[in-house]
């Protein structure tokens, strides 16, 4: 189940982390400083509700509790310890993307943004010109992140040469055609040394895309 809601948060722009020792549960969480914790109550080796105590001793991250069990008193038990919600097993995965964005845009005092997934574990956020892969975050320049944001709006489409430069007309750089296949190249290879792998595709004689 666990890896069911971290495939579907990945989805929509949210990095999950997993916690792999449930005896060590608040280093864990120390050591990945989340912006939320989901929390079941049955764990291994101690519940729920004694990990949300032993987080609340140094942590005020927002935290939703997420269980099969359904009585007043676990509900009660869940929020005295310091849980800011209460969901219900089985539930609606979209209801609890809801009440996550709901959550941390009210304990943040922001609009949650929601970063676009691209694949395999690499995310783009336009607003902050940047990508991220797992972990690791790549800034863009103004004419990157457009070059990325066109390419993203017509995923797994070609996008011609001249629809890229019409784009980029209103950035400081003088475009030409020369301009774009450095742009293009300086941009592979930013990308390529952090993912790993070429993002941005050639179609030869047409254009560019991004599968």
């Amino acid at each position: 189940l666990a890896n069911e809601f971290k495939e579907y948060l990945n989805k929509y722009g949210y990095q999950v982390n997993l916690i792999e020792n449930f005896s060590k549960v608040l280093n864990e969480c120390m050591n990945i400083c989340p912006d939320l914790i989901l929390m079941d109550i049955n764990l291994p080796f101690y519940d729920g509700f004694y990990w949300c105590s032993k987080i609340r001793e140094y942590s005020q991250v927002p935290m939703i509790f997420i269980s099969s069990r359904n009585s007043d008193n676990d509900k009660i038990m869940a929020i005295a310890q310091g849980g800011d919600d209460y969901v219900e097993k089985p539930f609606n995965l979209p209801v609890l993307r809801a009440k996550i964005e709901a959550i941390t845009r009210r304990t943040y005092q922001y609009k949650v943004n929601q970063k676009i997934y691209i694949k395999d574990n690499i995310f783009y956020d336009y607003s902050n010109n940047c990508i991220y892969f797992k972990n690791e975050k790549v800034d863009l320049t103004k004419s990157e992140n457009i070059i990325i944001k066109v390419l993203l709006e017509e995923k797994d489409k070609v996008v011609s040469r001249n629809a890229l430069m019409d784009e980029l007309w209103n950035t400081d750089e003088f475009i030409s055609d020369n301009t774009l296949t450095v742009l293009i190249s300086r941009l592979r290879l930013k990308l390529k040394d952090v993912i790993g792998d070429e993002l941005i595709c050639t179609k030869k004689g047409q254009g560019y895309y991004i599968e």
